[in-house]
């Protein structure tokens, strides 16, 4: 079920411990990220972000995200539309997986791709 996002409000950050055991470089590189299209108010925080390696680009051009680690909140195989604004392409990924960070109703704030450092 591919998710429509339009207007997405502020996010209520949640944290429910999924990414305490993460090294201290890659807790800091969560808390630096900051929206693409908003870049004074932040992607959240690692309560809001999962784990979505897998990607695909629609024939319309359409972003989508697949939850793979929903970390027992989100459902994998979750589909999540992503605006192209809400791509995040500045700030590389430590973490060696796509990450997501989701509103509590699914909606993106932001997605940085599978990837290096």
């Amino acid at each position: 079920m591919v998710l429509m996002l339009f207007g997405a409000g502020p996010a209520v950050a949640r944290d429910s411990g999924q990414w305490v055991n993460s090294p201290k470089h890659i807790r800091q590189w969560f808390q630096s990220l900051m929206q693409p299209d908003n870049p004074a108010q932040s992607c959240c925080g690692e309560g809001d972000a999962f784990e979505a390696d897998n990607w695909e680009i629609e024939e319309d051009g359409t972003i989508v995200a697949i939850i793979t680690d929903g970390k027992g909140t989100v459902p994998n195989g979750t589909r999540i539309v992503v605006p192209d604004r809400k791509m995040k392409w500045d700030a590389g990924n430590p973490t060696g997986h796509g990450i997501i960070f989701l509103t509590s109703t699914y909606q993106a704030i932001c997605y940085v791709t599978p990837g290096g450092v």
